[in-house]
């Protein structure tokens, strides 16, 4: 079990990590998108690659933050019975959930588009438009990214899940055990 809690822990600090590194290209979204719209109106003039450069950003942060959403639990929920659930029950809806949907969607986003990101890295894709950024493949790069942060989080979930099935919830971070409506 202690284990266990140190794979938990090591997923969550990574996922952690990554998202706390990736949410800060939001301020780099909003400097450049704000940029584009002053050259634009203010000069009229527009860099296109500048344009796909937000767009592209956007992708690659929320791509990247998936996996640290799903640790704070920001996803969306609709926990009419899952909210005020105790533990044990919290524990067999996350690992029932994550066995039958979340592992499962990992593995085949990963598995389907390795040979879409594979082509896009053989051609050294860029974007389709004139004058727009190179490096498409990068980008493309992250839809694995996502799947991996996603599954890793997965099985960070059904450690927890074990471990409070288990009858060792201590084990489990303090900011990551499920909490009831009591509290």
């Amino acid at each position: 079990m202690a284990q266990l809690a140190l794979l938990l822990r090591g997923i969550n600090l990574t996922n952690r990590l990554i998202g706390s590194v990736f949410a800060w290209l939001s301020v780099g979204i909003v400097a450049v998108c704000f940029w584009v719209v002053v050259e634009r109106y203010v000069f009229s003039s527009t860099r296109l690659w500048m344009q796909d450069l937000y767009v592209w950003l956007n992708g690659a942060m929320f791509t990247a933050v998936a996996g640290f959403a799903l640790l704070r639990e920001d996803h969306v929920r609709v926990d009419i019975f899952y909210r005020p659930a105790r533990a044990r029950t919290k524990a067999w809806a996350d690992m029932i959930g994550t066995l039958v949907f979340l592992l499962p969607f990992s593995i085949v986003v990963f598995v389907y588009s390795l040979p879409f990101v594979e082509r896009s890295w053989r051609y050294t894709e860029a974007s389709s438009n004139i004058g727009g950024m190179p490096g498409l493949f990068v980008l493309k790069s992250f839809i694995l990214v996502f799947a991996v942060l996603i599954g890793l989080q997965g099985v960070a979930m059904l450690c927890r899940s074990i471990l409070v099935l288990g009858g060792r919830g201590d084990l489990v971070p303090a900011g990551y055990r499920y909490q009831t409506a009591e509290g």
